[in-house]
């Protein structure tokens, strides 16, 4: 509901600068909803539809400049991806994060089972609910209990209010330049209550600025692809590891980087990344909340003079404001910490040290990379036996019905962007591990996607996929797989001539429901490339990858064959 008031203001805030509005509603996918079950299968795909319908609807009108407004984790790079894809004049807003959830007391088993545990206390917010079901499937709670859960967890409108997806990607943008300082951690509601509530002034006033930084840059003809530069990519994997986002902003930054025309590769977030200490005490790693706590602590420009300070960021990089990110930060003028804040820590004493956040690891089992999220805990190294599931689904039910024991190391496959398709996050099992309290002593391996409300020791975006003939397609139960922080390897530990014997012998993939084999889910599995990759969609064959290897051939061989009759 908040959105349509913020439509409003913008529209509004553009013609009183002599503008003419025309407003563009793509199709949204909202992962609160769609996770653990079918409709998560088109959340990822979501993001190139809307990218898609952006540029059709200003391209189509010859628009002169361009505005987006994004919420839910996909829409946000969904929104920038086409401003670039044709060097247009345009910038993003976050639609604010929500407020928490409060038990107030209500729930008594699972506060006490979070008593331990700093990050709650007794606020909440969506990953509660789902880590509560794990705690019912275990007998820790009731039902009673789950359903209170489920009903207090969200605390106003927005979007997810921690250091999920939505926040990562808000603070990634205005790190890159394409949002206005400050944005990405005013909260969307003026209450803190569940329903439609007034939009936050802090809010209301980013819609304003947006639309005069957007004039600005009509009149100085400040295009997208001067700010988009890899020094912007750098400071946004830079904030990103800071804050312990979330692991999808490699899939994003790595499309958003090919639509503008930036060279970024998946190994380039262990470069970029592994020096950056975790500086920010945010949920699911931390206590606080990223649209509430670290925004009155000075959100993400403040976060960011303290990088800029310690020689972290490029402070020449240009933004949309048309100065630099020095010129941003010393215009704001932030004043000092609070003393006694623990939300914000100092380069000099971090949250955690450099190199415990999100890691890119190869191996055997992932020739391309995988994407490791261990977010300041202190984890070397995990070894185990395989518990193999084709499919989120049977992994979950096997959760709770308690067949997934401490040192196990579950493995969920054919949940690509190709195999599942459209590669859902696996939330609702990982959360099924923490609340069954398995989540520090079991990993979860999987070709598929982590919501960034996902903790505990998850290995995502396994490429090659197991659906292309990934070695991850011919893991077998009991088989031994390491997890190795300090090397960053992802091995099954079988001999070589072992892991070609079992190719040879494969007995094939299992196969897809014909549903998804048509219309959109279809053409995505068709054009989409490896999540190595950012999982964007193909426009020609000069974009191949191993997901597509075998489709291109295809296609050149029928080109080949039409021309071949024609002579």
């Amino acid at each position: 509901h908040h959105f349509m008031e913020i439509t409003q203001i913008i529209v509004d805030a553009i013609e009183a600068e002599g503008g003419k509005a025309f407003v563009c509603h793509p199709p949204v996918i909202t992962d609160a909803i769609g996770m653990g079950m079918e409709g998560m299968k088109y959340s990822l795909p979501s993001r190139d539809m809307i990218a898609d319908q952006i540029q059709l609807m200003h391209s189509g009108y010859c628009g002169d400049a361009l505005i987006t407004v994004g919420g839910c984790d996909k829409t946000q790079p969904g929104c920038l991806m086409p401003i670039p894809r044709e060097n247009n004049i345009g910038i993003t807003l976050f639609g604010g994060g929500r407020y928490p959830g409060h038990l107030e007391g209500t729930c008594p088993k699972f506060e006490q089972l979070q008593s331990g545990n700093y990050r709650w206390g007794q606020e909440i917010n969506i990953s509660a609910a789902y880590e509560a079901q794990g705690a019912l499937s275990a007998g820790l709670i009731d039902m009673e209990e789950l359903d209170k859960i489920e009903k207090r967890c969200l605390g106003s409108s927005g979007a997810c209010g921690a250091m999920f997806t939505a926040s990562t990607m808000a603070a990634a943008f205005e790190a890159m330049g394409m949002a206005i300082p400050g944005s990405s951690s005013h909260p969307a509601a003026m209450s803190k209550k569940v329903g439609v509530s007034p939009l936050h002034q802090s809010k209301k006033d980013d819609c304003v600025k947006s639309v005069k930084v957007l004039f600005s840059m009509l009149k100085n003809k400040l295009h997208s692809r001067q700010i988009m530069t890899r020094k912007a990519f750098e400071n946004a994997i830079v904030v990103i590891y800071a804050l312990g986002g979330s692991t999808n902003a490699v899939l994003h930054l790595l499309a958003l980087a090919k639509e503008s025309g930036v060279d970024l590769e998946i190994n380039d977030f262990n470069k970029i990344g592994e020096r950056v200490p975790l500086l920010v005490n945010l949920r699911p790693h931390g206590r606080y909340m990223f649209s509430t706590s670290f925004n009155e602590v000075g959100g993400v420009p403040a976060l960011m003079k303290e990088l800029l300070e310690g020689g972290y960021l490029h402070g020449d990089a240009l933004t949309c404001t048309g100065k630099t990110v020095a010129e941003n930060l010393a215009e704001l003028n932030l004043p000092p910490l609070p003393k006694g804040q623990d939300v914000l820590f100092p380069l000099s004493a971090p949250f955690a040290p450099a190199g415990r956040h999100m890691i890119v690891v190869h191996g055997n089992l992932a020739t391309e990379g995988a994407v490791l999220k261990v977010s300041g805990k202190d984890i070397l190294s995990f070894e185990g036996p395989a518990k193999v599931f084709n499919g989120e689904e049977l992994a979950y039910n096997a959760i709770t019905k308690g067949e997934i024991k401490s040192g196990d190391v579950l493995v969920i496959r054919y949940e690509g962007p190709k195999g599942s398709p459209g590669m859902p996050e696996m939330l609702s099992p990982s959360a099924a591990l923490v609340g069954a309290g398995l989540g520090t002593t079991v990993a979860l391996v999987t070709d598929g996607r982590f919501s960034g409300a996902t903790h505990g020791i998850m290995v995502g975006h396994v490429s090659p996929e197991a659906a292309v003939g990934g070695v991850f397609s011919i893991v077998q139960d009991g088989d031994i797989i390491s997890i190795d922080t300090k090397h960053k390897s992802l091995q099954m530990k079988l001999s070589e001539e072992e892991i070609q014997n079992r190719i040879d012998n494969f007995k094939g993939h299992p196969q897809m429901d014909e549903r998804f084999k048509r219309g959109i889910l279809g053409r995505y599995a068709y054009l989409v490339s490896s999540a190595s990759k950012g999982a964007i969609l193909r426009c020609s064959d000069d974009d191949d990858d191993s997901n597509n290897n075998n489709n291109s051939k295809s296609r050149k061989r029928a080109r080949e064959e039409d021309n071949n009759s024609s002579n």
